[in-house]
């Protein structure tokens, strides 16, 4: 099914689909709420910020895959461009198909455009399945990451 899927740039249309994806997992379903101005405001947001992208996947018009891309400039790492992958999603019907590895390769093709020489991610430690994922892809868990509520 990798070969259906068109990834593009994310429109405002696109939210709400992003968000269905973003909620159709057991953490999401537990995080994401049914209203849907924050989602539109938070995408109008990503807009307006440099080097921040909603990108989707889609396949006979839906939307079936979804992930942020951030490239960040800084000095570590003789002053490397990094790219930070977020909320990774593939609709649950094409798991196991090879979605998610196309997926991640035009995440990684738009980071190496974007100037990036490392790309990074976190990912929930209760994702047993995705760490596999991310490992067969080549990421290594070489960090502990920390986070802190607001």
């Amino acid at each position: 099914m990798n070969a259906a899927l068109t990834f593009r740039p994310a429109m405002r249309a696109d939210v709400p689909a992003v968000v269905a994806l973003l909620a159709d997992d057991v953490l999401g379903q537990t995080r994401e709420t049914g209203q849907l101005e924050p989602y539109l405001a938070a995408f109008d947001a990503m807009q307006a910020e440099g080097g921040n992208q909603l990108i989707v996947g889609e396949a006979g018009g839906r939307v079936l895959a979804t992930y942020q891309l951030t490239v960040i400039s800084g000095l570590s790492l003789s002053a490397a461009r990094r790219a930070q992958v977020e909320a990774v999603r593939v609709d649950a019907g094409l798991r196991g198909q090879g979605a998610g590895a196309a997926l991640m390769a035009d995440a990684e093709m738009r980071a190496r455009a974007a100037g990036a020489r490392l790309m990074q991610l976190t990912s929930n430690a209760s994702r047993a399945d995705a760490h596999r994922f991310y490992e067969r892809l080549g990421y290594a868990p070489s960090h502990i990451g920390f986070k802190k509520p607001l």
